[in-house]
């Protein structure tokens, strides 16, 4: 019978690691000052005063539960609230045995300081980054929130933008290594994309032709190209999708991006080119209302492949 499987221990250098940067962190975002951002409140104060600011009335219990605070504690640390005038304490009219706490005009004057006071520090500390810098970082708090804990909700965390520096050689590489796990596709596949992409770096018009990046939680993971073929005519390329990010219908996003920028840039036609093992991108392509013009067998990437050309007339719908 086979055991269970189970987490090995973390290894001493990663508990090391995590450690130093929770030091680095604390100084950075001034935990270890006397009063929180320049103001009376100790940091758990501020955590409370911010809890409280989000609805008019909030239950002890609650509000212990949410923030793992030992009863006593935050028992007194309301009491001194009470006492300064920040906040009033109820038993709630429909259960006399839950209290119910609220800000005052003082509570929420104080609350203000620390929110505003707390967004400017922010503000500084992402200010010398560069845009790219500020979604890297981004990205790896929204890493950390995912791994340790349940992250918020976003509206829409993903992204589609124009390449930035360095995300055409992201497509080359990522086209590479997504490519041979899929399909065991050989190097002769990165060679392939490589042309293409330098070809659009060298030579673009963008008057006529653009690249999308997909972006979430500030990493990259997808991408696609809309290029000239003819002046009537336009070329769809290197549409790609992590494996990590399939399933949100981002495949979709971006085809419909390129048909978009194609139409409205005067082009009548668009065409594009894939294997037959492609079944995914195939189905992404027919939703979108391509259509299969021609295959024919062809010896490439290391395997015995079909090639094909799919088409579909600009400003046709899709098929449902």
């Amino acid at each position: 019978m086979l055991s269970a499987m189970t987490t090995p221990p973390p290894a001493t250098d990663a508990v090391t690691r995590v450690r130093a940067f929770n030091r680095f962190y604390t100084g950075v975002i001034g935990l270890l000052s006397e009063g929180h951002l320049h103001t009376p409140h100790t940091l758990t104060e501020a955590r409370v005063l911010f809890e409280l600011a989000q609805s008019q009335d909030a239950a002890v219990a609650d509000l212990r539960q949410s923030l793992g605070l030992d009863p006593g504690y935050l028992s007194r640390l309301l009491a001194r609230f009470e006492t300064d005038g920040l906040v009033t304490r109820r038993r709630a009219a429909d259960d006399g045995r839950r209290q119910v706490v609220a800000l005052t005009d003082a509570g929420r004057d104080s609350w203000r300081t620390l929110d505003r006071r707390s967004a400017g520090e922010v503000a500084k500390l992402l200010a010398p980054l560069s845009e790219a810098d500020r979604r890297r970082l981004l990205g790896a708090m929204g890493a950390i929130r995912e791994l340790l804990g349940a992250p918020e909700p976003t509206a829409d965390p993903l992204v589609l933008r124009q390449p930035l520096p360095g995300d055409l050689g992201w497509i080359v590489q990522r086209h590479g290594a997504v490519y041979a796990r899929d399909f065991g596709f050989d190097a002769t596949f990165e060679a392939f994309v490589a042309r293409i992409v330098a070809d659009y770096a060298q030579g673009a018009d963008p008057r006529r032709e653009a690249a999308w990046v997909a972006e979430l939680d500030g990493a990259p993971v997808g991408c696609v190209l809309c290029v000239r073929a003819d002046d009537t005519t336009a070329k769809l390329r290197v549409l790609l999708v992590e494996p990590a990010a399939r399933g949100r219908g981002l495949g979709s996003r971006l085809v419909a991006e390129c048909l978009r920028f194609a139409e409205q840039v005067g082009y009548t036609r668009i065409v594009l080119f894939t294997y037959d093992v492609c079944g995914d991108a195939r189905r992404i392509y027919q939703r979108a209302g391509f259509q299969l013009a021609e295959q024919r067998p062809i010896r490439a990437h290391g395997h015995d492949l079909v090639e094909q050309t799919w088409s579909r007339p600009l400003g046709a719908p899709a098929t449902p």
